[in-house]
């Protein structure tokens, strides 16, 4: 009996490696065929965004601007409390921007800003207001005879300017229109400050102009005998 008994061959292990490897193979591979239309489909997605990746530019990284730190009216000197630096994306940095605060203190805006707005040399009452005239074009200050006609000017709309004959004389002829369709670049708006030297009349617009016409631009409005019409160009 003894002998018997030593001689049988030990059982399998309920726990060998061959025998529960089939029912864990089988159960994968009914997974992957019930769900290999959302496999294939994150395949897919997978290589596409590989692909886009591939093809995007290289990231550039951020450039420190200039933005306004509130809302400012047009006509404002510019302080340093005024102003702030923010890091944007370097693609989305307008051509021009500013990089230090100290460029603009005591700079005086020619449009109106809300907070935020980078600033640009188009913003500023300076050779910047020039930006796509004419070549040679020039500004020139003009204080029409008329100072509520300012109030409905703002920068881009398009003036004649008409030479006016003094008090107390009647035209002789067809009046003298010094300027067609001059673009205006500045004009105070309600809140802003006045133009520097306007004092209490300060009824100014700024405008581009050739360099022949800003001569008799500026003489004829020293005399007050400016009239501004708004044209539609």
């Amino acid at each position: 009996m003894a002998s018997s008994r030593s001689s049988r061959a030990p059982a399998p292990s309920a726990r060998s490696g061959p025998a529960q490897s089939g029912p864990v193979r089988s159960r994968l591979r009914r997974f992957v065929l019930r769900r290999r239309r959302l496999l294939a489909a994150l395949l897919c997605c997978t290589a596409a965004g590989t692909g886009v990746q591939a093809l995007l530019p290289p990231d550039s990284g951020e450039v420190r601007i200039v933005v306004s730190a509130a809302d400012l009216p047009a006509g404002a000197v510019l302080r340093e409390h005024d102003l702030k630096i923010l890091a944007v994306a370097a693609a989305a940095v307008p051509p021009g921007s500013f990089t230090a605060v100290a460029q603009l203190s005591g700079e005086r805006l020619a449009t109106p800003l809300k907070q935020g707005s980078p600033l640009m040399p188009t913003s500023l009452v300076g050779a910047g207001l020039l930006t796509g005239a004419p070549p040679g074009s020039v500004a020139v200050s003009v204080r029409p005879a008329d100072p509520a006609m300012v109030q409905l000017l703002r920068p881009g709309q398009l003036v004649d300017v008409v030479l006016g004959q003094p008090d107390g004389f009647q035209p002789s002829g067809p009046p003298t229109v010094l300027a067609a369709d001059a673009p205006v670049l500045w004009t105070a708006e309600d809140g802003a400050e006045a133009w520097p030297g306007a004092g209490e009349s300060g009824a100014v617009v700024v405008l581009a102009a050739a360099p022949g016409e800003a001569a008799a631009l500026a003489a004829a409005s020293g005399a007050g005998q400016v009239h501004l019409i708004l044209t539609g160009g």
